[in-house]
């Protein structure tokens, strides 16, 4: 049995999924305040809903018992939960977890994070920190991904691709290895069962490493419309970091930083180690556009 917490997320859900059809055994941790829809949704694919929370230490020890791993992806960086901070769920919430983990025996842990930012201390990379020492005595594997295509390439964070508008923050020109979230779930479920990634850290990205710039001239040839662009210069972003009040504020200014600096990985060992297939921009813009070929 594995236990994915996280499960109600966008990549939680999507490993969910994945294991369901591998035939594996799986415990989905929700909350009471959890998206109904969500929760049909992996009751649908076959897994064994569990109520708990990573605030509430004793409701985890019961999703643990009986589970031979835990996946976890979870994050309060998009939750909009009374209680939910950085210090509960990604720090305290996840440490709880793992503790709880060590209690019901549990050896196998993989965690989902994200590639810290050289020279820049904040809140959310020192929790992600924090975690990954706690599972370093457990037969772990830590995911590092990169920036996800479907939240900084999205309206949300304003690249309005049917608008044709896109926010750049600093001047663009730095390569990021932008990955896909179903690219992420599978190499979750992958390195579950796979001996290569066992006691590793994966630093994990997409196939092919562009500037902001870049992704907007794949969008414009696809799409056929050229993007107006907004640049937030990176003196206001760092004046932003620096203003920040809370974590949360903190943390995502921080990342935006990270951001401008860009993020390239060489993928090409990965993909051969494990055998994976990974979505690259102009795959991603067909499909957030609609196309199925090159305008």
């Amino acid at each position: 049995m594995i236990l994915v917490v996280g499960a109600t997320g966008m990549v939680g859900s999507e490993i969910c999924q994945r294991l369901s059809r591998r035939g594996e055994k799986v415990r989905a941790l929700v909350r009471t305040t959890s998206s109904t829809e969500m929760v049909a949704l992996l009751r649908g694919c076959g897994a064994d809903v569990c109520v708990g929370d990573l605030k509430d230490p004793d409701s985890l020890a019961g999703a643990c018992r009986g589970a031979n791993a835990v996946i976890s992806t979870a994050s309060s960086t998009l939750s909009r939960q009374a209680g939910d901070s950085i210090e509960s769920v990604d720090d305290t919430g996840q440490l709880n977890l793992v503790e709880a983990a060590k209690s019901a025996g549990i050896s196998r842990f993989v965690f989902v994070s994200f590639r810290r930012p050289a020279g820049i201390s904040f809140p959310l990379a020192d929790a992600k920190a924090h975690v990954a020492h706690a599972i370093r005595d457990l037969n772990f594997t830590t995911i590092q991904a990169s920036w996800f295509m479907e939240v900084w390439l999205s309206p949300a964070l304003g690249f309005d691709y049917s608008g044709a508008s896109a926010r750049i923050y600093g001047s663009g020109t730095s390569p990021v290895s932008w990955v896909s979230f179903p690219d992420v779930a599978e190499m979750c479920v992958l390195a579950l069962r796979h001996p290569a990634a066992e006691r590793r850290t994966i630093e994990f990205g997409g196939p092919d490493a562009l500037s902001p710039i870049e992704v907007v001239a794949r969008f414009e040839q696809i799409g056929g419309k050229s993007f107006k662009l907004e640049h937030i210069p990176d003196e206001t972003l760092r004046a932003q970091f620096e203003g920040a009040t809370d974590s949360m504020q903190k943390s995502f200014a921080a990342l935006m930083l990270a951001y401008s600096s860009g993020d390239a990985i060489n993928m090409t060992s990965i993909q051969q180690e494990f055998g994976i297939k990974l979505t690259n921009i102009d795959q991603f813009a067909r499909n957030v556009l609609g196309q199925t070929t090159p305008h």
